[in-house]
């Protein structure tokens, strides 16, 4: 299908009559056109070769007219009976004289004598005897004119002999064609070209076989025409050439006015073409083209009804029409809500929240502020865990509306899950959002009753204000986001305002998030490690290790500041992955009675792929199984506690040691004790520092190693740093130690 075709089947009825008609009119003149600028071109081409040639010729013409000047001159002087004694007494002040008489009439630089000899005699330039040796063998066989090469430039030379009355020499004149009197000569053509003398030996092969002919080329998209022409020469080594350029380009632009009318006629032929149809196809298809432009209308988001004024089958359509528009009026209105606003609360969602915000920033004046408060439901997860998804979205219609009753005339909005976000606008000061989130906050006192579960809820809000935090809505929400992850962290059930030092610290967080992802990528980690040393045997039975972050910029890095946030991204199951295996790795090399421990992060426990990483490492390294020992938190014996000693047990099946770390500290029971077999208890170094100042602390330890000794664990106490915390420790029944006493 060509273009036309298509043109014509596509697009309006008023289209396409304009389009015939413009089709029909392009095709005809533009014919026209192409045929009268093709024979325009070609003539103006031949035009320009046929001076070409002519001015070739008036170059020739010239030279030779020239040549015959220099000759006439110089046969005058040759004759002259003064010059012909001078010459013949060897006077050369008299011979010097004249020789700058004839070069100041003739203009020329060069006028000399050459001997019979062959040497020179007033000689300005200099001459290499190559250049004097075929001048003095061209005269030598009678040749009185021509171009020679003298100083590695062509020259005009004519030459008279000089008897006195034998023959004593010749007077010879050269003048130089070299690029000044080249141009001189091509200011005399009519046309602006470009002339110089060259040895034919050096032309492009293309010009070198059509000497005395026209060559066209290229020459940087430039078409340039070229002509190439013999002179006569007065050395039988040198074949001169006048070569001639002249800019074909340039000289077809004289006729582009001519191209341009035909052009501008084809336009305004068009034009009128195009208007003639254009009216036609109006009178034609108006009906029509009310329908199509109430249907644009509503593309635009327009319900324009059409005006029917007529009962043919176009008045029809166009009831139809308007009954078609009632119908996407309804459809849309209730597809525009359902893209706008949360399914399960009705509230509006996350674009029509940020579209509000963008107008309501707009709206702004100097004296006012516009807050947003993002606020999520404390523990909410657990709901979902504990009572279902069902009771969880119960909870949360009755959240929306108790923010509702307290928010009146602010617009509340769910972004998703248990957050939410609240547009706080025209307010003048930042007391008047304090008691708004005050009383957001005091509203979540009172407990919600869903299904019959008395639930006690609490939020945490963070609150970014305009234009202070922000002057842009993507600014505004990210700030309230920020400002709500620091009010969880600072023990949730509270407000919390942005403070500029949240969003450096972001920062600093996505960059370490990098830095760790690259670190994982580059091997930047290494294992340290620290002795656990037992007392009875007195020696070292094992050695906990202790990972270590060499940044490229930041130097060592400690692991309290880069793991929590590894457990935070997930990055800690590659970390702890790495830990394992490098350990087994280096363990294997040591005495066998040696064991090696190593930390497991909660995220990285609860990782499926856990026993799978302990098997893999121990097989490469070859380590056996009761040499890796896994220390584990209380805080693992919280949550999920079923899944958690089912995964402990399916540890110790592996045969692998599992130690309780920092025992004490948390909040397991003591029924964790005795429902899983840990092989060592950790005893925290709170209780370690302690020992010697305060009883209470030597009573726990003694109290946690007899209840180990009784269900048969090892004791281990943490942060050893003196010897009197040794004694009493091994007077309280705890026989391993580690810390800084040791290393």
């Amino acid at each position: 299908m060509t273009t036309i075709q298509r043109l014509l089947r596509a697009g309006s009825l008023s289209v396409r009559i304009a389009v015939l008609y413009s089709a029909l009119f392009i095709l005809t003149f533009g014919a026209l056109v192409a045929v009268a600028t093709g024979g325009i071109e070609r003539y103006a081409a031949t035009k320009i070769s046929d001076d070409m040639t002519a001015n070739s010729n008036a170059f020739n013409k010239v030279l030779d007219l020239e040549s015959r000047r220099m000759a006439t001159a110089t046969d005058i002087l040759a004759a002259d009976f003064g010059f012909r004694e001078a010459v013949a007494l060897g006077d050369e002040p008299t011979i010097a004289s004249a020789l700058v008489s004839l070069r100041n009439r003739l203009d020329v630089p060069n006028a000399f004598i050459m001997t019979l000899e062959g040497s020179t005699i007033g000689l300005q330039q200099k001459m290499t005897t190559a250049d004097a040796d075929s001048v003095w063998n061209a005269l030598d066989v009678g040749s009185r004119s021509g171009l020679v090469k003298i100083a590695g430039e062509y020259h005009d030379v004519v030459a008279s002999p000089v008897e006195a009355p034998n023959l004593f020499g010749w007077l010879v004149v050269g003048k130089p064609l070299n690029k000044a009197e080249m141009q001189n000569l091509a200011q005399l053509a009519p046309i602006n070209l470009s002339a110089k003398v060259l040895d034919a030996r050096s032309l492009p092969q293309t010009l070198a076989a059509k000497t005395g002919k026209q060559v066209e080329m290229v020459e940087s998209g430039e078409r340039i025409l070229y002509r190439a022409s013999a002179l006569p020469s007065l050395s039988a080594k040198e074949k001169p050439t006048l070569l001639l350029r002249y800019s074909l380009s340039e000289a077809l632009l004289a006729y582009r006015p001519i191209t341009w009318i035909l052009a501008g006629l084809a336009i305004l032929g068009l034009a009128i073409i195009i208007s003639a149809g254009w009216l036609l196809a109006k009178g034609i298809a108006r009906p029509i083209a009310r329908l199509e432009e109430a249907a644009r209308q509503i593309s635009l988001g327009e319900r324009h009804k059409v005006a029917v004024n007529s009962t043919d089958e176009i008045g029809r359509l166009g009831d139809s029409f308007n009954e078609m528009i009632d119908a996407i009026v309804e459809r849309e209105d209730k597809m525009s809500h359902i893209a706008l606003h949360d399914a399960l609360t009705d509230l509006p969602n996350r674009k029509y929240f940020r579209d509000q915000l963008d107008i309501a920033l707009k709206r702004a004046t100097d004296r006012d502020l516009v807050a947003v408060f993002y606020l999520d439901l404390d523990n909410f997860k657990s709901v979902n865990d504990t009572l279902g998804h069902p009771v969880g979205d119960a909870l949360l219609k009755q959240v929306t509306k108790r923010m509702e009753s307290v928010l009146e005339g602010y617009l509340i909005a769910r972004l998703g899950g248990d957050e939410f976000a609240v547009l706080v606008d025209n307010v003048g000061t930042v007391d008047a959002i304090t008691l708004i989130a005050e009383q957001l906050e005091k509203s979540f006192g009172e407990s919600f009753n869903v299904e019959g579960h008395i639930m006690p809820t609490t939020t945490s809000i963070g609150i970014a204000v305009a234009p202070h935090d922000g002057e842009k809505s993507d600014l505004l929400m990210k700030n309230a986001d920020l400002a709500l992850y620091r009010a969880k962290q600072e023990g949730k059930g509270q407000y919390h305002y942005f403070e500029q030092e949240m969003d450096e610290l972001a920062r600093k967080r996505r960059e370490t998030e990098i830095d760790l992802k690259l670190a994982i990528e580059q091997g930047q980690f290494e294992l340290y490690y620290q002795p656990l040393f037992n007392t009875e045997q007195k020696r070292i039975n094992g050695f906990e290790a202790l990972i270590r972050w060499h940044h490229p910029v930041r130097g060592l890095v400690q692991p309290v500041d880069f793991i929590p946030l590894a457990e935070e991204t997930g990055l800690i199951v590659q970390i702890g992955e790495w830990v394992i295996k490098e350990a087994c790795r280096q363990a294997v090399s040591w005495p066998g009675h040696i064991r090696v421990a190593v930390n497991l992060s909660p995220v990285q426990f609860r990782t499926k792929g856990l026993p799978a990483i302990l098997i893999q490492a121990l097989t490469q390294s070859g380590l056996a199984p009761e040499r890796l020992e896994l220390e584990i938190t209380e805080s693992l014996l919280i949550d999920n506690v079923a899944d958690t000693l089912k995964s402990l047990h399916s540890l110790h099946s592996m045969g692998v040691r599992v130690a309780l770390d920092d025992f004490g500290t948390g909040y397991s029971s003591l029924s964790y004790l005795r429902s899983f077999p840990f092989d060592k208890i950790k005893i925290d170094r709170s209780f370690v520092v302690d020992i010697l100042s305060d009883k209470g602390s030597a009573a726990i330890i003694q109290a946690i190693t007899g209840l180990a000794a009784a269900l048969g664990m090892e004791t281990l106490a943490e942060g050893v740093e003196q010897d009197e915390q040794v004694e009493m420790l091994l007077k309280n029944g705890c026989n391993n130690i580690q810390g800084y006493l040791l290393s």
